[in-house]
């Protein structure tokens, strides 16, 4: 953006007045001014309102730096809970050069979205290894649905994927019921479920999952984690690229 000199005077103006003001208690200034300091910078403003949109997005610049910065250090210190824990699934290339974790819930209609962005990723991009995170939030039937998740993937490990994309991309509500149904239309019976469930509930898995979200802030569903940011939202498969090709480029998701 280009100033005028009498712009750039003006700028320089409010700055110098704001020094003064700042280095001279209140007090020392009377009520005139008080007035006139505050008359020049709005007369300033309102000619150049460009002016609080470059602190607006300055602004904005700085905050999303902090966050990216923060979730940076969380990644860091909690990288095997994150990427390579034993209760997620990963699909994908097993040794792929980029690693998508996803937060999911089976009732999170953005993640239903979502899925399809996975899918398409998946084919266009050979050297991508995706994990499955489930982070049920969204209320009892959710968690019911992770259970059964859980014991599926217990009894039949290599169908999870099956498994996923079937509930994730049905219609109606996930639950204990229909978790149930999609496990046996893949061919484990409700009664292996029911006794895996008994045998193995997966209550410590959630709550660490809880707590993992917790420290890196995610608040909500679906939400990634690539590279060194945590990522809120469905933000589309042209935006999980573009943070992928930047982590190849210089190791973090802005280059």
């Amino acid at each position: 953006m280009t100033f005028s000199l009498k712009s750039l005077l003006t700028v320089s103006a409010i700055a110098l007045t704001a020094s003064f003001a700042i280095i001279q208690p209140a007090a020392a200034l009377d009520d005139q001014q008080k007035k006139e300091i505050g008359d020049f910078i709005k007369e300033y403003l309102v000619e150049h309102p460009e002016v609080l949109l470059d602190a607006q997005a300055a602004l904005e610049k700085k905050q999303d730096e902090a966050r990216i910065s923060q979730s940076a250090q969380v990644i860091s210190q909690n990288k095997d809970e994150i990427f390579s824990s034993k209760d997620d699934v990963a699909i994908g290339n097993p040794k792929g050069n980029i690693t998508v974790v996803e937060f999911f819930d089976y009732n999170c209609t953005y993640c239903r979205h979502a899925l399809g962005d996975m899918d398409t990723l998946l084919k266009q991009d050979k050297d991508v290894r995706f994990v499955l995170k489930e982070f049920p939030i969204l209320g009892p039937d959710s968690v019911a649905a992770s259970r059964v998740s859980n014991a599926f993937r217990q009894l039949a490990p290599e169908k999870y994927e099956q498994f996923h994309r079937k509930l994730l991309g049905s219609d109606g509500r996930a639950s204990e019921d229909s978790a149930i149904e999609v496990a046996t239309s893949l061919g484990v019976s409700e009664a292996a479920i029911r006794a895996e469930m008994a045998k193995s509930p997966n209550t410590a898995t959630i709550k660490a999952t809880y707590q993992l979200a917790s420290d890196l802030n995610v608040t909500g569903t679906p939400a990634y984690v690539i590279g060194n940011e945590m990522i809120s939202g469905a933000i589309g498969l042209d935006a999980i690229k573009e943070k992928i090709a930047n982590v190849r480029s210089c190791g973090k998701t802005t280059c």
